[in-house]
């Protein structure tokens, strides 16, 4: 009788070389990513193998495996569909018992490229610390469990949220994966320079608190080994494998919940989505103008919300607007004008206004009938991402600041940043009329087949243009700052960008408004497109 482990072993094969048959593209891409992943592994493997002898390795090996981790855990919160077994519920209809169907789901987890990258990382790390016949015993059992708490990790985080992952929020979370990503590029950026400049030494008390934390402390216990403290060792291979023996007990109990109770998560959320209908809509729209300003406003923020693409956009504005400015702040590299990057970001939100609309777009050009209608609709979309743009502008600058400790820079770089904002919502009011775009609701793909070069022109065009027009208010920052006295009188970058933000602000919404209004066919046309 073939055991259940042999049979979804032979499966996860099977997924894998069924979908690489799918194309050819896809095969090449899979090929590519595993060359390059498995190239970068051994090159990191030699690396680790390297540090062997160095006096501070065994902080970085438990820093790196404590970061791997980690990302074990994320892992199916952004990739859900990367691996369809770790869906258990398409296994729900079928007679196994959990104790089983964890083991059999165990193993094929053991089958792929991240699997042999950790255990490549893993090894390097052991080599890199192991001293000693007992060191090199320990590291055999520490591999081991590392790479099983590892899978473990990710199984039962998938298993306990895999109906969230399976939903439209599920679908969300995924959206935000690159921002997950580029926000962990910035911050292994930042570490990397500042061991760079300080050595390894400073890694020490980290590593005094993840040698404890499994599966780190499966790589603590070899080192342990290796300095002749056998009991240190024996505690914290203990530890690791509870870690194993919970993690596998958390996913069997939540495999059983999943095959034996009904799914209210459908229901659940239309109840939910029901009460805040009758509650927030209310409570969102006495905040807002009354008449068309407040239901487009207030459409706007929904969207900003609700719709998986346009939040993506602006949650990735939001953090990259922050971590430039703050990180190059915080690595001592930085300048206070580099808080205008919160600003400019967010202004590119003003961009394609209707392509976030889709087919959708028609409704709204239903009720355009006159230049007038079509300034109102635009004031209104402005005014909305006002809301956020100039509290967070704001803040950010405010941050950048305090970090730097340049306080008497500060009225001129807040003008600077809303002159800025004025000018990229002026370009992109105008830019929305005259290049819109669609934008796909499936993928992760922002602009529509044979529209690429319609976008390249409204955003690096409105860009250019908008930074022609802060000119008047740059060419004075310029000249306070190098004239003499001229910091006495910095204080008027504030009242002027403020003012002269606002003043092209309207002037753009004003020329917009006509092109808008003449063009509606022509605009619903290129945002409905596939």
């Amino acid at each position: 009788m073939t055991s259940v482990t042999s049979t979804v072993v032979r499966l996860k094969l099977s997924l894998l070389r069924n979908g690489l048959r799918q194309s050819g593209g896809r095969r090449a891409a899979y090929i590519a990513s595993a060359v390059v992943t498995l190239l970068f592994a051994a090159l990191q493997l030699l690396g680790l193998i390297a540090l062997r002898g160095h006096a501070h390795a065994a902080s970085l090996v438990v820093l790196l495996v404590a970061v791997l981790g980690l990302g074990w855990a994320v892992m199916p919160l952004f990739f859900p569909s990367g691996d369809e077994t770790l869906d258990p519920t398409r296994l729900v209809m079928l007679p196994l018992r959990p104790r089983p169907l964890v083991r059999a789901l165990l193993a094929a987890s053991l089958v792929g490229i991240g699997p042999l990258f950790t255990l490549l990382m893993v090894a390097g790390s052991v080599v890199a610390v192991a001293d000693g016949a007992a060191a090199y015993v320990v590291s055999v059992v520490a591999v081991v469990l590392a790479l099983l708490v590892c899978v473990a990790l990710a199984r039962a985080v998938a298993a306990a949220n895999i109906r969230l992952l399976t939903s439209r929020r599920g679908r969300d979370l995924a959206v935000l994966s690159g921002l997950v990503i580029a926000i962990g590029a910035q911050v292994v950026n930042f570490g990397v320079q500042r061991l760079g400049s300080s050595g390894l030494a400073q890694l020490d008390p980290v590593y005094d608190v993840l040698r404890w934390v499994p599966p780190a402390a499966a790589i603590g216990a070899v080192d342990s080994a290796s300095e002749g403290s056998y009991g240190v060792a024996a505690t914290q291979i203990a530890l690791t494998a509870g870690a194993l023996v919970l993690l596998v007990t958390v996913w069997s109990r939540s495999l059983t919940r999943l095959m034996t109770a009904p799914d209210g998560s459908t229901l659940q959320a239309a109840e939910t989505a029901t009460r805040d209908r009758g509650t927030s809509t209310t409570r969102l729209g006495r905040l807002l103008p009354a008449g068309r300003t407040g239901t487009v406003m207030e459409r706007s923020l929904r969207y900003i919300w609700r719709d998986p693409k346009t939040k993506a956009a602006w949650v990735t504005s939001l953090a990259i607007g922050l971590i430039v400015p703050v990180f190059n702040a915080l690595q001592g590299t930085g300048s206070i004008y580099f808080a205008c990057f919160a600003a400019g970001m967010l202004g590119i939100q003003m961009y394609n206004q209707f392509g976030q609309d889709t087919s959708a777009f028609w409704s709204v050009a239903m009720t355009i009938s006159s230049s007038r209608d079509a300034y109102v609709e635009l004031r209104a979309r402005a005014l909305a991402l006002l809301v956020i743009t100039l509290p967070y502008a704001t803040l950010v600058t405010v941050v950048t600041t305090a970090l730097l400790g340049d306080w008497a820079k500060l009225p001129e770089v807040l003008g600077l940043s809303f002159a800025l904002l004025g000018a990229m919502l002026s370009t992109g009011a105008w830019t929305s009329a005259r290049f819109p775009y669609s934008i796909p609701q499936e993928g992760y793909k922002n602009v529509a087949p044979g529209q690429t070069g319609l976008a390249w022109i409204a955003i690096f065009g409105g860009m250019v243009a908008a930074a022609l027009l802060c000119a008047p208010v740059i060419a004075l920052t310029i000249w306070l700052n190098v004239s003499a006295g001229g910091d006495e009188w910095s204080w008027v970058l504030l009242p002027t960008g403020t003012a002269y933000g606002a003043a092209i602000t309207l002037l753009g919404l004003r020329l917009a408004a006509p092109r808008t209004a003449a063009r509606l066919p022509e605009i619903l046309t290129a945002v409905s497109k596939a």
